[in-house]
């Protein structure tokens, strides 16, 4: 029977924020929890499972953190017997403190314990990094085709199905790698909207082609300060000719859209977005507070926001929801004084406190959840008619039942304020309309102003004026 092993440490990090990821910020799997975790698996194979952690997304993972996760992958593989196949299931933008391009570090440390001929497929966020080296020491490698990444699973799938289907007929692939020196934020480049939905639509083109196994197009990782971090391309198949030519033509396509990717939302500063949307008749109205956004890498307890909020009448007045802010002390301290209680506190800005310090607040305790998943301790403090969601750990807000699950309403509020960039797919659809705003942070999307100084150069847009690149791709492995 076909043997194949499935492993993977997944987490997108933000160098440039202080926040630092430690294994306690992963939920880990082995054994059967790790088989429970994939739906699709093909029962005619031997899947062996080794170990596999995933995070929210972070400041960049400890090496301590790397090392314990990446040796035990290592000392599972030494021990489970031959493999005909591995399954390596990451996100693709995880940095560790130190190190440079560490998803080939990983699975250059896995060639050295499997050896070169056992088939190796990869399954991706398409805001991963694909180095050469990276590109080089996997077999097959795919990526999401969506942002919001509705098609994660599907991925997933797509790239545990080619891998059996090589490993029964057809060996490994060839593969064609070329990079784009072009470095966006998701934000600006959602497949929702052009021009990122009709580069996106190539890659199905592609991938019908005949001698095309796959193709895929990374938009990579914005907030990471390294050489890997810029747009791929890979396309893999068996007609050299083809997948070349291809990788070149999804790669000019890439490029020659670069002007014409604009932000998924119309944009402005808090102050901005916050009178616009007071004025505006349309509620629930959402204001994105994207610099601090959890789910790309923000420690979660960046209070320039919650001061700015604080400081307005206006939406002191009106039914405002503010998620979230991380805040483990005055959690605690909410929970002492007891739900209907005044309390004050001190909030964020102990871990990101570059924008702004910690916040005077006095408040109201009016909700407490003790055992929230994953924020631990949740407690909504109120202020007039504003109400903060202040948690023990970090958390995204994307869904209505985290909401309600505090007794918020958000379908009845007026505004919500959510640490978030593109709304994923329940907020955008609840929203009656939405803006983005651009605060500071660790994920600031204003890239110029956050200070890359690891990155290839020339890039766009750091270099409007590059000449033209030459997208010659490698296809020799």
């Amino acid at each position: 029977m076909t043997r194949i092993g499935i492993a993977g440490i997944a987490i997108e990090s933000s160098t440039f924020s202080p926040h630092r990821t430690t294994v306690d910020d992963f939920r880990v799997t082995r054994g059967a929890d790790l088989l429970a975790r994939y739906s699709f698996l093909d029962p005619s194979v031997e899947w062996v499972p080794l170990l596999h952690a995933v995070s929210l997304p972070g400041g960049a993972v400890t090496e301590e953190t790397y090392a314990a996760l990446s040796e035990e992958i290592y000392a599972r593989l030494r021990s489970c017997g031959p493999l005909d196949g591995l399954f390596f299931d990451i996100h693709g933008a995880m940095s560790v403190v130190g190190r440079v391009d560490v998803e080939a570090d990983l699975i250059e440390g896995i060639r050295a314990v499997i050896g070169p001929d056992v088939l190796v497929s990869a399954s991706m966020d398409l805001h991963g990094n694909v180095s050469h080296r990276l590109a080089r020491a996997l077999d097959l490698i795919t990526c999401y085709r969506k942002a919001p990444h509705t098609d994660a699973w599907d991925t997933r799938e797509r790239a545990v199905r080619n891998l059996v289907d090589r490993l029964r007929d057809g060996g490994k692939p060839l593969k064609a790698w070329v990079q784009v020196p072009v470095l966006l934020p998701g934000e600006k480049t959602s497949t929702r909207i052009e021009p990122a939905r009709s580069v996106y639509a190539l890659v199905d083109e592609v991938e019908a082609l005949p001698g095309v196994l796959d193709a895929a197009i990374w938009v990579g990782y914005a907030w990471a300060d390294e050489p890997r971090c810029q747009a791929a391309i890979v396309v893999t198949g068996d007609d050299l000719s083809v997948i070349t030519a291809q990788a070149s033509r999804l790669a000019q396509a890439y490029w020659d859209a670069r002007h014409d990717f604009a932000f998924v939302a119309p944009t402005g500063s808090l102050a901005e977005c916050v009178t616009q949307a007071l004025a505006s008749p349309a509620r629930p109205f959402f204001i994105s507070d994207s610099g601090d956004n959890p789910t790309a890498g923000g420690a979660g307890d960046t209070s320039w926001s919650l001061r700015e909020l604080l400081g307005m009448p206006s939406v002191l007045a009106q039914n405002t929801i503010y998620a979230q802010i991380v805040d483990p002390a005055a959690t605690a301290a909410a929970v002492r004084a007891g739900i209907g209680q005044q309390v004050t506190v001190s909030v964020g800005g102990h871990i990101d406190s570059g924008p702004c310090g910690p916040v005077p607040l006095t408040a109201v305790v009016e909700a407490i959840d003790a055992n929230d998943p994953v924020a631990g301790v949740a407690v909504v403090l109120g202020v007039q008619g504003l109400k903060v969601i202040v948690t023990e750990r970090r958390k995204p807000y994307h869904l209505e039942s985290d909401f309600l699950d505090l007794g918020l309403s958000p379908r009845t509020a007026d505004l919500v304020i959510v640490k978030i960039g593109y709304l994923e797919p329940e907020l955008y659809d609840m929203a009656a309309d939405w803006l983005l705003a651009l605060t500071p942070g660790g994920v600031d999307q204003d890239l110029l102003r956050l200070g890359h100084v690891g990155i290839q150069r020339p890039m766009f847009p750091f270099d409007p004026d590059m000449p033209p690149p030459s997208f010659t791709p490698v296809s020799t492995w």
